[in-house]
Formats: structure tokens, C-alpha cells, sequence
């Protein structure tokens, strides 16, 4: 039985990846502090090999506690996104990036860590040409600033690998309505119109249960991954957000999009990605971005709140 510490394991991805992991026989440990009054993992609590730790992820004490005789420690504690961080700088960078040079300093001989970065790294990329693991990292945010120095501290030991993550989407427990593609469906089924600021500017997306496979996909080939950064994202969903409003039209007729002619995105990402060097290993995504298009059209029947967002 493999003996695994998730920190932020209540948070959106955390939600999604501890069911499966406790599903596929593992014994799960979550730290977590409950920043946003999430109960994502009571279902979790029925089972015997589920223990929960309410803590910060940078209290040294509850950390070092929790992280004893663990296999595999996946670091998902963070300020997650640009509009948080930059509002909670040196929040950001105590969890985002000291909590993880933390675990590297604590963790015991033999551990495994998996680490989730994301493509914010890429910044502006690089026009029409694909960013790949190669890519020169030119984060703009602080959230990408503070997740590469993160991955980039990982990556120097041994017994690690690590994930860059396209924007996520979909459904969780402890759900987001602030990613992209949910803010924009969520204001689809809502407002019925979104003002678009830059609409030509690109990114790529990925389910947040695919995300979750990710990780298991990693347990399970740790050999072959080891060292390596990875890209994980749908290889056919390079979008602008002109684009992506268009694909959510189909499932939404009468929602209307109009692209300002003046004013920015603060947010300023543009990048197109390659999912060669991950999918080569075998690797598949199961869910495809109108799945999750209709999944979340189903989720806003049910919830209709600002409560899900990390800002």
C-alpha cells in the first residue's frame, strides 16, 4: 500500500486526486488549512485509510509530522492564479515557493515528490511556434514567478518530477468558477454575454480530472519521468478566448460575445504548447474541452455563487 501526503489536498485538484487515489488502494494524508471553508472531502472521511490534518502548509511542525514515512508527496498547497497572488504577494511566495524549499529540506531518504507547475511560465510565448519543455520560461505574474523558481528547486534533487499544467477546467468538489473556462460558461449560462478584452491572445486547458490522472500516470511510471518536467494539456485545444467563446456558443445558442476594441487583459498570457514529450509515454486525456463545457452547463444549474472563486 503506498503511504502518500497531499498538501492542499481539499483544494480543486486535491478534491478530484485524493478519491482516486484512495480508490486505487493508497493511504492518503491530507494538510490542509480550509482557506476557503471548503467540506470537499467529507466523503472521504468514511474510509480507514484517509487521515486528515488541518494545518498550514508552512507550519514546519505540522509538516514534518505528516510527512513521516510517506512514499510520494504531492505539493499541491498554493496560491493559485495571477489575481491572488499579485493581491497576496509574499503569501504567495511563502506557500507557493519557501513551503516547497520546506518539504525539499525535510523530506526523508527515498521520498518521491510529484510537483504541479503550470504553463503560466511560458508568459507570452512565442508567437505560432509551440512552447515545449525546451521553451525559455518567461513568467509575467507572480503566481508564474513563484511556481517556476518552485519547480526549478524540485527539479535540482533527485527522486522528483514535476507537471506544467495548461489552464484547468471542469467540475470539482472544491470547485473554481474564476479559470477561465468556467468564468466564461458560468457567464455563458448566466449573463448570456462577456465583453472580451485581447481575444486573439491563446492558451491551452485541461480537466481537472485529467489533471488528477496526471498524477496517478506518475506514481505509476515514476522511473520514466523521473528528473523531467512535463506538459500536461488536450494537444487540440491551442484557443484564443475568441475562440473558445465560440466552441461554447455551439452548446450555448443564445450567448453573445463582443471583443473590446480598447483595454487589456491583466491577465497576459498568450502561448500555444506541445503535449508531445508526456503523451509519448502513454498518456491520454479522457476528457475533451466540450465535455467539460457540458458538465459545467449541468454544475451552474446546481450552484450560483461567488463562494467557488479564490478571489
Amino acid at each position: 500500500m503506498l503511504n502518500i501526503l497531499v498538501t492542499g489536498g481539499a483544494g480543486y485538484i486535491g478534491s478530484v486526486l485524493v478519491p482516486l487515489l484512495l480508490s486505487k488502494g493508497c493511504k492518503v494524508t491530507v494538510l490542509d488549512n480550509f482557506m476557503f471553508n471548503q467540506s470537499s472531502l467529507l466523503e472521504c472521511c468514511a474510509n480507514p485509510n484517509f487521515e486528515i490534518i488541518n494545518a498550514d502548509s508552512r507550519n514546519e511542525l505540522a509538516v514534518r509530522e505528516a510527512m513521516k514515512g510517506k512514499d510520494y508527496i504531492i505539493p499541491l498547497a498554493a496560491l493559485a492564479g495571477f489575481p491572488i497572488c499579485d493581491k497576496e504577494i509574499c503569501s504567495a511566495y511563502s506557500i507557493n515557493l519557501d513551503a516547497i524549499k520546506m518539504i525539499l529540506r525535510l523530506r526523508e531518504k527515498g521520498q518521491r515528490i510529484i510537483f504541479p507547475c503550470t504553463n503560466s511560465g511560458y508568459g507570452l510565448g512565442e508567437g505560432e511556434n509551440f512552447c515545449t519543455e525546451k521553451s525559455p520560461i518567461k513568467p509575467i505574474s507572480v503566481y508564474g514567478k513563484s511556481k517556476v523558481e518552485a519547480e526549478a528547486a524540485v527539479l535540482s534533487e533527485s527522486g522528483t518530477t514535476a507537471f506544467r499544467f495548461a489552464t484547468l477546467f471542469g467540475a470539482s468538489p472544491r470547485m473554481r468558477t474564476d479559470l477561465l473556462v468556467n468564468d466564461f460558461v458560468y457567464r455563458a449560462v448566466f449573463d448570456r454575454t462577456i465583453v472580451i478584452f485581447e481575444g486573439n491572445f491563446k492558451r491551452n486547458y485541461l480537466h481537472v480530472r485529467d489533471a488528477a490522472n496526471a498524477f496517478w500516470f506518475a506514481i505509476e511510471n515514476f522511473e520514466k519521468m523521473e528528473g523531467g518536467t512535463h506538459k500536461c494539456c488536450l494537444s487540440d485545444s491551442n484557443l484564443s478566448k475568441i475562440e473558445l467563446c465560440e466552441k461554447i456558443k455551439i452548446h450555448l445558442p443564445k450567448f453573445v460575445y463582443i471583443e473590446a476594441p480598447v483595454g487589456e487583459d491583466p491577465d497576459k498570457r498568450n502561448y500555444i504548447v506541445s503535449n508531445e514529450k508526456f503523451e509519448s509515454l502513454g498518456w491520454k486525456p479522457l476528457y475533451s474541452l466540450d465535455d467539460g463545457i457540458d458538465e459545467l452547463i449541468k454544475t451552474y444549474r446546481i450552484i450560483k455563487n461567488n463562494q467557488y472563486s479564490n478571489v
